[in-house]
């Protein structure tokens, strides 16, 4: 076993080129030394390199190399003798995401300061992304998840930014099925509010609709009395809806980056399945379900089709779809915005409210309020410039970020 005496730490800071670990290896190679640790750290084209190793016999000689190396590669050097290795991380370890556009550093402050409140300690910070927000991912260990969630959901909502807490697990990894709600989550705006503009009962039904949401009316009778004002329309007004609806910034890029990593996809809509399944089709989602409007003789009757997809049966079809597909129902997402949503974030591994009404960002597992979908992939440990490199391998241009 290596003991702190039998040790040295090298520390080399400066501008970041090519072969910079190589020569420093290479020096240590001549010393015959063994790695202990080594941790490399990257920000702005500054470089810092920690390399932790078993001190030689006689270290002067490695540190006259080693010094000899950084001055020809224009760094600075620090050799300490007597550091030990890293502690083994403590239990309670999570993986904690932090979202903010922008992310003030009196934002990190507080949540560091929550966090070593709790007797958290912050293993490892890597950035996941810098446009079009910042996504920071703190490793924590040392502080239960549960109580770490629930400390910083009440930070978050002062600091208005986002933070997510997950369990350290291999389920991270694993492929994992991701559930979401349509309206106002996938989409923007509501399909029964496009609908109803066509037959001259837009503010009705959105009142209703957003009461709905809110929780204070049963989504079935909600429902039933809206589409009730769509008897008699056309049913190609469907087509017109569908061609004006405007797919959530970022949908397409989660869909599309996920699917290659073999993650699956399901949606689950209180709207209608003449809508929701030319919506799958079109994005490459695997599973669909949704209530169905009745249509005879080309014309809405005003009353729908078979059993309602309700807040119980949002449910019944996530644990159904992750049957049919194989996934375990831990390792199932939902994300979803309405009062007709939580039992199915409830179900899931991981329930995200997505800019969600009040009642639902309170009972989910995390909550985002930024307008791009694809941010849930930073929750999986998933990178912007991981993202982009897929896209261009593909063939897929990305607008270059803002300096």
């Amino acid at each position: 076993m290596t003991t702190p005496a039998d040790t040295l730490l090298i520390t080399l800071t400066g501008k970041d080129r090519p072969g910079v670990t190589s020569a420093i290896f290479g020096a240590l190679a001549h010393a015959g030394v063994n790695v202990v640790d080594l941790e490399q750290i990257l920000l702005r084209r500054r470089l810092i390199l920690g390399v932790l190793v078993t001190a030689p016999r006689d270290d002067k000689r490695l540190r006259q190399s080693i010094e000899e190396v950084a001055a020809d590669l224009g760094m600075t050097v620090d050799i300490e003798k007597g550091i030990g290795d890293n502690r083994a991380r403590r239990e309670g370890r999570s993986h904690v995401t932090v979202i903010g556009a922008p992310l003030k550093a009196s934002a990190m402050a507080a949540i560091a300061g929550r966090i070593a409140d709790l007797g958290g300690n912050i293993d490892r910070i890597e950035r996941m992304a810098r446009y079009p927000v910042t996504a920071i991912e703190l490793d924590v260990s040392g502080a239960e998840p549960a109580s770490l969630r629930s400390q910083l959901a009440r930070e978050a909502a002062s600091l208005a930014v986002d933070v997510a807490v997950q369990p350290a697990s291999l389920l991270r990894h694993a492929v994992r099925l991701i559930v979401m709600d349509v309206d106002s989550t996938l989409i923007q705006g509501e399909v029964i509010e496009m609908l109803a503009a066509h037959a001259g009962f837009e503010a009705e039904v959105a009142a209703v609709t957003e009461a709905a949401m809110r929780g204070e009316l049963d989504f079935e009778a909600s429902l039933r009395e809206r589409v009730r004002l769509l008897a008699g329309l056309d049913a190609s007004v469907i087509d017109s809806v569908y061609d004006s609806i405007v797919v959530n910034p970022g949908a397409r890029t989660l869909v599309r980056t996920l699917r290659r990593l073999g993650y699956r996809f399901a949606i689950v809509s209180g709207g209608f399945s003449q809508i929701t399944d030319r919506l799958a089709e079109d994005l490459g989602v695997h599973r669909s379900r949704a209530n169905k409007l009745e249509i005879v003789d080309g014309k809405l009757t005003g009353g729908l089709v078979g059993e309602v997809v309700d807040r119980a049966g949002k449910a019944k079809a996530l644990r159904e779809f992750a049957a049919d597909l194989g996934v375990p129902e831990a390792a199932t997402i939902a994300i979803g915005d309405g009062a007709n949503d939580l039992d199915m974030l409830e179900a899931a591994g991981l329930g995200i409210a997505y800019n969600a009404r009040p009642v639902v960002r309170e009972m989910a597992d995390t909550s985002l309020n930024v307008p791009y979908l694809d941010a849930i992939m930073y929750l999986l440990g998933i990178s912007r410039e991981e993202i982009e490199a897929a896209d261009a391998a593909d063939g897929i241009v990305t607008p270059a970020p803002p300096l």
